[in-house]
């Protein structure tokens, strides 16, 4: 049975005290450790008897990320759970607490809201330097420690430049909080760190006004229109504020990232320097564009699917191959999964610097399968996930080359052939099994990838003598 976390709860020599919040994705729990003197918290996603995809590989993400973090603008990380028992990321406490008071609080005075902005983009700057960009950035998820520095919280969402980026390569819709989700981010980009300057600006133009630029959209229609619309200028709803913080403010929030700041770092030295913000045309505004203006965006940005991405991260993202190695999880394929274990290393000699995705598929249209459990209570994406993972420790490549994904689906072979397409995979690795019932079902999985897979595929059999060299490129199964 999964362990669900409760006050009293002892799990790897952490103690579960009170509860302290209760998100939508996660519960945060007090904890206390005999070895670790300092306040600490314990998050632990909330995983239902059901399908919760986007929960798990999120939390997933954070792992990742966060222990490759550190300095005063991240929380230290002191533990890590598996999803054999309970999934769970330890930390420090942060004392000062959220900023979403201080935000419901706006308009602030002026000289707060400069303050606030500059140790917001501060923090936001030490992140990104880290490759990290956090694609979530909203009031909630800053926090504040006692020496001042903000704390940014929440990496689930976020998107590290060296590492696989496990949401893109599972879900297709754009994810995010809708009053400052960035344009981009809308076009289901997710590797452009101005994305996060574009959200910080939405936040200045709330402290500022005490109104978000374009409301509070709860759907992904409304959150479209920002593609075209611009939003009321903030001296138009507050004179006082001077001309180089609209400036800045606007600079934020252009819909192409090109013509925003191009990293935080920059944004913060116009904070700082006041006097020397060039202004344009944006710092004199105190009315929206007119009809004809937005009309002749809107005829442009309905047609765009994509804005130009930073040549940096776009080349990294295409130097490494993506290697799918599709493994059958079931006790009549281990034999066959073992092999494809030797095909893997195999690979790798040819392909030293690939990536491996392992991906397992659970096929949606059989009885039960759909309840997301098993009759034990056990989540079955959560159980498939770990069996991947213990099927890949033999496979001796760093934790960002090395990715585990369970796909779903009621046609295996169209699921494995969605996900190599949404990825841009380079190859494809999967088995053949050779025997009655079975054979037809995942011998058709096998055809159906060879026959319409964009890339080039090769399937590994069972032999019946010692198996022969691998062979690789475009196999059709027997």
């Amino acid at each position: 049975m999964p362990v669900r976390p409760h006050t009293g709860l002892m799990i790897d020599g952490f103690t579960l005290g009170d509860k302290l919040h209760t998100g939508g994705f996660a519960t945060i729990w007090a904890v206390t450790h005999p070895d670790h003197s300092l306040p600490m918290v314990m998050k632990v996603p909330t995983i239902l008897d059901g399908y919760d995809g986007p929960t798990i590989v999120g939390f997933e993400v954070e792992q990742m990320i966060m222990p490759r973090l550190s300095g005063p603008h991240v929380p230290q990380v002191i533990g890590i759970g598996g999803f054999e028992v309970m999934p769970y990321i330890v930390t420090e406490m942060i004392q000062g607490g959220s900023f979403l008071k201080t935000f419901q609080a706006a308009p602030l005075p002026l000289s707060d809201v400069i303050e606030i902005s500059a140790r917001m983009v501060a923090a936001v700057a030490d992140l990104h330097r880290q490759h990290v960009i956090h694609l979530d950035l909203k009031p909630e998820n800053f926090l504040q420690r006692t020496t001042g520095e903000m704390v940014l919280v929440d990496y689930g969402l976020s998107r590290h430049d060296q590492l696989p980026d496990l949401l893109a390569e599972e879900f297709t819709i754009p994810m995010g909080t809708f009053p400052f989700i960035a344009p981009e981010q809308y076009l289901r980009c997710r590797d452009d760190l101005r994305s996060d300057i574009f959200a910080i600006g939405a936040m200045l133009y709330a402290l500022a006004t005490g109104r978000n630029p374009w409301g509070t959209p709860e759907t992904l229609r409304g959150v479209r229109k920002r593609l075209w619309r611009d939003p009321e200028p903030p001296r138009a709803i507050r004179p006082e504020i001077p001309e180089w913080l609209q400036e800045i403010i606007l600079r934020a929030l252009v819909v192409d990232p090109m013509q925003r700041y191009q990293t935080a770092a920059q944004m913060a030295f116009d904070l700082g320097h006041p006097q020397q913000v060039k202004l344009t045309a944006r710092a004199h505004k105190v009315k929206r564009d007119g009809w004809l203006q937005v009309w002749d965006r809107w005829r442009v940005m309905r047609k765009i699917r994509r804005f130009a991405a930073p040549n940096s991260v776009a080349a990294q993202l295409a130097s490494v191959p993506v290697i799918v190695v599709a493994v059958d999880l079931s006790p009549e394929g281990e034999k066959l999964a073992a092999i494809l274990q030797r095909a893997v290393t195999r690979m790798l000699m040819i392909e030293p610097d690939a990536r491996i995705a392992c991906v397992n598929v659970i096929k949606t249209a059989r009885i039960g399968i759909d309840q997301g459990t098993d009759d034990q209570g056990n989540n079955l994406h959560v159980m498939r996930l770990v069996q991947l993972r213990n099927w890949a420790e033999s496979i001796d490549l760093p934790d960002h080359r090395l990715t585990y994904t369970v796909l779903e689906g009621a046609n295996p072979a169209q699921a494995i052939l969605d996900y190599a397409t949404a990825n841009h995979v380079d190859h494809i690795l999967m088995g053949a099994r050779d025997h009655s019932t079975a054979r037809r079902y995942l011998g058709s999985v096998s055809a159906q990838v060879v026959a319409e897979a964009h890339c080039s595929v090769t399937v590994i059999r069972l032999p019946e003598e010692p198996l022969d060299a691998l062979a690789t490129g475009r196999v059709v199964a027997g």
